[in-house]
């Protein structure tokens, strides 16, 4: 098969980790791959496989995620089999891919808890397929959006960083950053958007009991972090709270960690839930859309109602509470769960059996 994914940019959200994970195995399965996006670089750009062939259509980045100049020019002279467009700016131009077309079939996704704008909207209603990566943006697709269920498969994100066979505990890290052996780690990974709120997870622990040693560790980088690193000047929480920055490949963190929390309005499904669970991480989190399918919930995560800090501060607190025993057993049910059911190889397999079977009922 000849695969075109269309993407806006590679920057370093879990769409787009997601993007180069499954290119960078569609080309080593042997199917000719090509990622094209419209602007050129990012950081994840340097993560593609050398096996699959990048195209970019701004000649210099404009910073405009919408712009994507001679896009069906580019896709023609492509002529793909299978057009899989991945994030809200690729998806608007789903429709038109298709229309102009006709003879390969277009796959549009469904990866955000945002409101799709019309454009959005009238793309995946003209599309061959749609692919949602939770049961919770399916149904959105089916009741808010009347699109047709038999149009929509529900494959979920693949782990992008598996844990290791042995997990290892990162203690020179939590040294680095002035957790003893009784602080626990509180983690989220993330970009600093709004939708993001990082700023939540800051005004929930600040609350916490005093008598509990705790650390909130928020890695990644973005537009709101200057404004949650002014909240915890504010708070006076520079010594418990801490920014890591961008990290290309996270593990380090999950194995250095206790906890994973997440405060996210706007989700399809948590990429770092995901990989939090992978490494044996429980999980608190406000509610979003697929955050229920991101843990076994209330026993590897607890879904908090979205605002509702004293729900949040509490079940943080029995969570940091809790015997090391009853711990370790969730933990371990967590890392079985997450590694079965965003198990990579199986992910990718139901990307291309769903390909082969748009090609052959057209």
């Amino acid at each position: 098969m000849k695969i075109l994914f269309v993407q806006d940019c590679l920057r370093s959200g879990g769409t787009e980790r997601q993007t180069v994970l499954l290119a960078n195995a569609f080309a080593a399965a042997g199917h000719a791959t090509t990622l094209l996006t419209f602007r050129p670089g990012g950081r994840l750009a340097r993560t593609v496989s050398p096996q699959v062939a990048r195209r970019t259509l701004q000649p210099f980045d404009t910073h405009l995620d919408w712009f994507a100049p001679g896009l069906l020019r580019a896709a023609g002279a492509i002529a793909p089999d299978i057009i899989l467009c991945m994030g809200r700016m690729a998806n608007g131009y789903a429709g038109r891919l298709q229309h102009r077309f006709p003879a390969a079939a277009v796959v549009g996704t469904m990866r955000t808890g945002k409101s799709l704008p019309a454009v959005y909207q009238r793309s995946l209603r003209a599309v061959s397929h749609i692919v949602a990566n939770s049961h919770d943006a399916r149904d959105t697709l089916v009741t808010r959006y009347g699109l047709a269920p038999e149009k929509i498969a529900v494959i979920h994100n693949a782990l992008v960083f598996p844990p290791e066979s042995a997990l290892w505990r990162n203690e020179p890290l939590r040294v680095r950053y002035g957790a003893t052996a009784a602080t626990r780690v509180l983690l989220n990974v993330g970009m600093f958007r709004p939708e993001k709120n990082q700023r939540e997870l800051i005004e929930v622990a600040a609350g916490l009991p005093a008598q509990l040693d705790w650390q909130l560790w928020l890695a990644g980088d973005g537009p709101t972090r200057p404004a949650c690193e002014r909240l915890v000047a504010e708070k006076k929480l520079g010594s418990r709270v801490k920014f890591l920055g961008f990290h290309q490949d996270p593990t380090p963190l999950y194995c250095a960690a206790d906890l994973a929390v997440h405060a996210s309005v706007s989700e399809a499904l948590s990429n770092f839930l995901i990989e939090a669970q992978a490494h044996g991480l429980l999980a608190v989190a406000s509610e979003a859309q697929g955050i229920r399918e991101c843990f076994r919930s209330g026993r590897t995560g607890w879904a908090i109602p979205q605002g509702d800090r004293a729900a949040f501060r509490d079940t943080l607190t029995r969570r940091l509470s809790e015997p090391a025993l009853a711990h370790a057993e969730r933990s371990a049910d967590a890392r079985r769960f997450a590694r079965e059911a965003f198990d990579p190889q199986t992910q990718v397999a139901a990307y291309l059996n769903l390909f082969k079977s748009l090609l052959r009922h057209p």
